[in-house]
């Protein structure tokens, strides 16, 4: 598990960069509120991020294969995290800068959709670990 705690935070290191990326053009340039920009910054974070935890992280779980199914159920548990960073996004804006508001709400959100990824999403089923018992042998 530590593993893939390190594989996941170092994907998450890439897609706060494209969150943070996305979120600064949406907020700065686009003027759009902080809901807006930070739910626009989700979207295109975690769709790469299921891709990159798709053929890394998880590629055992995921057979290294994308489908429709795994990508709505990782949007789907996805939606916690990105709840969680809004909120934490916005109230955290009334007390710091809207940037640094942004860069704690990506901590938060890296902690709630590690745990949705790993217990729900990408969880080993009984037919994964028999497998993978028999390609020891």
């Amino acid at each position: 598990m530590l593993a893939k705690l390190v594989s996941f935070a170092g994907i998450g290191v890439i897609n706060a960069m494209v969150d943070l990326a996305v979120f600064t053009v949406a907020y700065e340039l686009l003027k759009l509120p902080l809901v807006p920009a930070n739910v626009m910054a989700w979207l295109v974070a975690v769709s790469l991020s299921y891709v990159m935890n798709s053929m890394i992280t998880f590629r055992t779980e995921s057979g290294r294969s994308l489908n429709r199914g795994a990508y709505l159920s990782f949007v789907a548990s996805g939606t916690l995290g990105v709840a969680t960073a809004t909120t934490t996004l916005v109230v955290l804006s009334h007390f710091v800068s809207v940037f640094a508001a942004k860069l704690l709400s990506i901590i938060v959100s890296f902690v709630v959709n590690f745990s949705m990824s790993h217990f729900v999403v990408f969880r080993t089923r009984p037919s994964d670990k028999n497998r993978a018992a028999g390609s020891d042998h």
